[in-house]
């Protein structure tokens, strides 16, 4: 979560489920689809989120958290309450 955009990804996908990159991307305003791609990445290479890919065409992705990854919202809603608390 370190890495700027992490938490807001994360936070989407929490109350989103499964979703489509595009439909993150909509989700999470300002960030760049490059960003959003190498996030993605990282976050699957560290076994927090896992990308499904279906047969047929077009090709679609679609992400959603893992076990590892749902064991995040207690963090997540612990920063968010302090963000509204403290910030603007």
């Amino acid at each position: 979560m370190g890495k700027r955009w992490t938490g807001a990804i994360l936070y989407v996908l929490l109350h989103g489920g499964r979703m489509r990159f595009t439909e993150i991307a909509h989700s999470v305003p300002d960030l760049s689809d490059r960003l959003l791609s190498e996030r993605m990445k990282e976050l699957e290479a560290r076994g927090i989120v896992l990308r499904h890919v279906s047969d047929g065409t077009p090709t679609k992705v679609s992400y959603e958290l893992t076990a590892k990854g749902r064991e995040l919202a207690p963090a997540m809603a612990e920063i968010k309450q302090w963000a509204d608390r403290w910030l603007d």
